[in-house]
């Protein structure tokens, strides 16, 4: 891959910077109660539609990944230990913004026991404690050293969509997504249905890394292996300036024929567009 190639974006991507009150007020509340979020760490181009909206995915556990992956722009090092009043700041933005479906992350956080789980459970039992309906999604880490323990761990706050992206086809996990296999993901995925009561499970995907056609409805057909229910896939846009560089800039054509080839595969929720992330639109309902 040629980390040197500098392509133009094209008039599909392009998007206005982000503004507006209602943007302003959920920048403001954000910070104010000291909460990072997944769009910022990751310059996710749908922060400004998102955040007028007045929704955010909240990124738990800190913003210092023990993991370096080429994708992704969130700061690599030695987290901090789990902060212990980050389930009570969830449970008030969440309040504040009024929202009825919360989709919470975290770095990768290799240097723990449980790899993180505990405060998922303990940021979503917190939150159902203070906000009676609301839904919940998550999007996890491999768990790699511990994924039964973490599972079990998680069983404690059912019910929620557990969501863990493949993120690329094997081949290009050596580039894009260091410390972490193909193989172990998706034995994640295929666990996480067996241990947590056949809950819906998701992951996601993204296009432009070199990948070939026939490698992506590889990596559809793993997942339904696995009897994942709902894929997303997306465009890959460079986050930083040390990132993986673009390799092709996929047609909203090509995404249209990937989310029908999705469908046909036996997804029951299928997201495909430049612009979809993990957790964009995450609480639309099943498309069949």
């Amino acid at each position: 891959m040629n980390q040197n190639i500098k392509r133009k974006l094209p008039e599909w991507l392009k998007r206005p910077l982000p503004a507006g009150t209602d943007y302003s007020s959920t920048n403001s509340l954000i910070e104010g109660l000291g909460i990072e979020t997944i769009c910022t760490n990751a310059n996710c181009p749908n922060r400004g539609e998102c955040w007028s909206k007045g929704t955010a995915t909240v990124l738990i556990l800190g913003n210092i990944c023990t993991r370096n992956c080429k994708f992704c722009s969130v700061a690599k090092g030695a987290p901090l230990p789990p902060d212990k009043t980050e389930p009570d700041r969830v449970a008030e933005l969440a309040k504040q913004l009024k929202i009825k479906y919360l989709v919470i992350t975290s770095v990768t956080r290799d240097d723990l026991a449980d790899s993180g789980a505990g405060q998922f459970r303990d940021v979503i039992n917190t939150v159902r404690q203070k906000i009676g309906d609301i839904k919940f999604e998550l999007l996890v880490p491999d768990f790699k050293n511990c994924q039964e323990k973490a599972l079990e761990i998680l069983a404690d706050s059912l019910p929620f969509v557990f969501g863990h992206n493949l993120e690329t086809v094997p081949r290009l996990y050596k580039i894009a997504r260091s410390g972490a296999d193909y193989q172990t993901s998706l034995n994640l995925l295929e666990m996480a249905k067996k241990f947590l009561n056949n809950c819906p499970t998701k992951s996601s995907t993204m296009l432009g890394l070199g990948e070939t056609d026939d490698e992506i409805e590889q990596v559809l057909k793993d997942l339904r292996a696995v009897h994942c229910d709902r894929i997303a896939i997306g465009q890959y846009l460079k986050p930083s300036k040390t990132s993986l560089d673009v390799v092709e800039y996929i047609t909203p054509e090509k995404f249209d024929f990937w989310a029908e080839k999705a469908k046909q595969i036996g997804f029951n929720w299928v997201m495909s567009s430049p612009f979809t992330r993990s957790s964009y639109n995450a609480c639309d309902e099943p498309a069949i």
